[in-house]
């Protein structure tokens, strides 16, 4: 009886040994004495590899955003001894070179540390991650609580896009689609484009006393290419004869009204943005 007591804890022990085996633990040769390698459940295995996923996917999707800004710096980059039209910290096309920078590199933080179970790359993605979401969520506060410098910031904005509508390709894209799919034309009035220089009424060219084709209520002219020419002379015309060829309306107004109603869509976007990473960060 004594012999078989001594002998019970030494079976019980092989068994365990044996269950481990057969697990998700590393072979003997292959572990290090004195560590204690913990084994991992197929539970376990299935979050890693969907964190892994996840990462991946903004990864991608951040490079592809560095890509365009990358490819818009470069389309508008001058000529050989030819002067920058706009200067480079001014260029949207920034904005998405380092937006794409900035998720690439979570994005790649979060790959490697989640494939090489990594404790510090793992801590700088989950660092960056609360970063970026309490920006978010200092933004949208600010922005709650300066509603009224907000508005005199963006009429300030649109009156720097008026100004240098022809420095830069993005800027004239981003001006001609907002005055086109809101029907408004500069920022208070059509008038306003008389501050730009090449559609001053004093300016030379052929451009003078005229207004973009977005401005005007039917740039195809019954026709099926657009009449590029028709604000030309606009500002030439009386209230009423202008008024029937151009918006009359600024963007100031339509831009601010539209944004109101877009108010809960803007909310949810923001608020799926923060779950996002949220469910990423856990």
């Amino acid at each position: 009886q004594a012999s078989r007591l001594l002998e019970l804890p030494y079976s019980s022990f092989d068994d365990d040994d044996d269950d481990d085996d057969d697990g998700h633990s590393l072979p003997a040769a292959e572990q290090e004495p004195g560590v204690w390698y913990p084994k991992v459940s197929p539970f376990g295995h299935c979050v890693r590899y969907l964190a892994f996923l996840w990462n991946l996917l903004f990864l991608l999707l951040g490079l592809l955003i560095l890509a365009v800004g990358v490819w818009g710096l470069l389309a508008k980059s001058p000529l050989p001894g030819a002067e920058r039209g706009v200067p480079l910290g001014s260029d949207p096309m920034l904005l998405f070179v380092l937006a794409g920078l900035a998720a690439s590199a979570v994005s790649l933080a979060g790959c490697l540390g989640t494939f090489r179970a990594s404790p510090c790359l793992l801590r700088f993605f989950l660092g960056a991650l609360l970063a970026f979401g309490g920006l978010e969520v200092l933004g949208g506060l600010l922005l709650l609580l300066a509603r009224r410098r907000l508005r005199e910031g963006l009429r300030d904005l649109l009156l720097l896009c008026l100004l240098r509508y022809q420095e830069d390709p993005d800027l004239q894209f981003l001006v001609d689609e907002v005055q086109r799919s809101l029907q408004c034309c500069g920022l208070e009035s059509y008038r306003d484009w008389e501050s730009n220089l090449y559609f001053n009424c004093s300016a030379p060219g052929a451009q003078a006393c005229g207004v973009p084709a977005s401005c005007c209520q039917d740039p195809l002219e019954n026709g099926s290419v657009p009449n590029a020419q028709c604000g030309f002379g606009v500002l030439g015309l009386g209230a009423a004869a202008a008024g029937a060829v151009v918006h009359p309306g600024g963007c100031g107004a339509a831009l601010g009204s539209w944004l109101r109603g877009q108010a809960g869509a803007i909310a949810t976007a923001a608020a799926t943005l923060v779950l996002v990473e949220a469910v990423g960060a856990l």
